[in-house]
């Protein structure tokens, strides 16, 4: 009988020994940790800076709890789309495609699922915004459209560049993320510190548990709620719906667990051939292979609780202090200058070089922001394609770069038609509202790949399984 990984015809998994995981002390843990700050970093440019304040400025701060929820949620996703990688070395896009009803049926969904959620570049869009009001010191109206378009496509474009460049194209995310995250939240951290007062403080942390401390009660959703943005600050509480898959192939980039003996997608300028498997392996649970997995597990929680889930939480509350002491409560900020909203109100209350040096933080998160959701669906798409395909391998000579950077063309040329199709902001919205619609399907779609597929001495525990249905329901609703 066939194994049962084989059953929709990619090739069966490799029997081999799980590496040894590193055991890092100290600094050294910043060496070990990686996926996860490329993810947090993506996650503070959608809904932390721009969605959640959205929110948060027209209904009060006690809808952080959609913020609370959401992110627990998708740590615990992302830890169990890591014990797939961590056991096979395949992302789980690879994974999905060994489910039925067959691999086309999976490869094809989740490649629009991907197109439909990060195909529209609104991150460059928004940026534009930001960029703008550094430049003009006033926010963008609806005569400025053609203007920021421009901006938008010429920031877009030098995504791509930057993607060209480097050996390991996750790491080269991973050091820009760790400035990111650095000096983002440093900065947010110092501009709260400075202008919200301590009520306002109580009064966020209060709202990760739903409680209105202006009312007194518990109030977790408003009377008027826009359903559709509030179902956005959902999806892109955290990082948002395909995204999070992507988290899979990062780790395996990274070297986490049979990651290492699969290889990785390498650059075009300063990259080398690299001999990437198009199937995973697998090892034998036995008392040496478990202790090793243990050592991984550790790594994983380090990586997923101790950078993503934390610094999720805080990369929305410090924004939302801020905006909420900055603007007036109830106002309507979706617009072509959502972006530069808090430089405008930082502007008007303590003057141009405050405000400036904000407009550069907005336009640089929204900036790596749309870098990595390039890279995330370029190499997404790539895997499908690589894993899914013997004539793609064959077509590209073994040479995995030919296809990711084929990819990358594609995404790139559609990109530039497609900031012209609406105003970013509504882009941002149609996708966290399609991230929430992935979420409901891929939390199930992930239960059943870890406990069908994997060896029972690998299955996430009870309480995993209960958190999985529960963020299918959570999403769904």
């Amino acid at each position: 009988m066939s194994a049962v990984e084989a059953r929709t015809g990619l090739d069966p998994w490799v029997r081999a020994e799980l590496p040894d995981p590193p055991a890092p002390k100290g600094l050294n843990w910043v060496k070990v940790v990686g996926p996860g700050v490329i993810v947090l970093g993506l996650s503070i440019g959608g809904g932390e800076f721009l969605l959640g304040p959205a929110a948060f400025v027209r209904y009060g701060l006690s809808l952080l709890w959609i913020t609370s929820v959401s992110v627990f949620f998708q740590t615990i996703f992302n830890t169990e789309l890591m014990r797939y990688t961590v056991a096979t070395g395949e992302p789980v896009f690879t994974g999905f495609m060994r489910t039925r009803p067959g691999r086309a049926f999976w490869a094809w969904f989740y490649a629009g699922m991907y197109f439909l959620q990060t195909g529209w570049p609104y991150s460059a869009g928004l940026s534009a915004g930001a960029i703008f009001f550094l430049v003009t010191r006033r926010m963008a109206t609806s005569a400025d459209t053609a203007t920021i378009y421009n901006i938008g496509a010429g920031t877009f474009l030098l995504c791509i560049l930057l993607l060209l460049a480097g050996r390991r194209i996750e790491r080269t995310l991973e050091l820009l993320n760790w400035v990111m995250v650095v000096c983002i939240l440093g900065g947010f951290l110092a501009l709260a510190l400075w202008f919200a007062p301590l009520a306002t403080w109580f009064t966020a942390a209060a709202g990760l548990f739903g409680f209105d401390r202006t009312t007194g009660a518990f109030s977790f959703l408003p009377g008027d709620a826009d359903f559709q943005l509030l179902a956005a600050l959902a999806g892109y509480s955290g990082a948002g719906g395909m995204v999070n898959i992507a988290l899979s192939s990062w780790a395996r980039d990274k070297g986490y667990g049979m990651g290492e003996r699969v290889g990785y997608i390498p650059a075009a300028v300063g990259g080398h051939k690299v001999k990437l498997a198009h199937a995973g392996f697998i090892f034998a649970p036995d008392a040496e292979n478990m202790r090793r997995w243990r050592g991984w597990w550790r790594i994983v929680r380090a990586d997923q609780w101790g950078v993503f889930f934390a610094g999720a939480l805080l990369g929305m509350v410090l924004p939302a202090v801020l905006y909420v002491t900055l603007l007036p409560g109830g106002s309507n900020i979706q617009g072509l200058g959502i972006s530069a909203a808090l430089a405008f109100g930082i502007n008007a209350r303590s003057g141009a070089l405050l405000g400036g040096i904000v407009a550069l933080l907005g336009a640089w998160i929204l900036f790596k922001t749309q870098l990595d959701i390039v890279e995330s669906m370029v190499r997404s798409l790539t895997d499908i394609l690589w894993t899914g395909s013997r004539r793609v391998r064959a077509w590209s000579h073994g040479d995995v770069r030919i296809v990711y950077y084929v990819a990358l063309s594609v995404v790139c040329l559609w990109g530039i038609v497609a900031l012209r199709l609406a105003q970013p902001i509504i882009l941002l919205m149609l996708a966290a509202n399609v991230a929430a619609v992935v979420f409901t399907i891929a939390a199930l779609h992930l239960l059943y790949l870890n406990t069908c597929l994997l060896p029972p001495a690998l299955h996430p525990p009870l309480w995993r399984r209960i958190s999985l249905v529960a963020m299918a329901c959570f999403y769904g609703t």
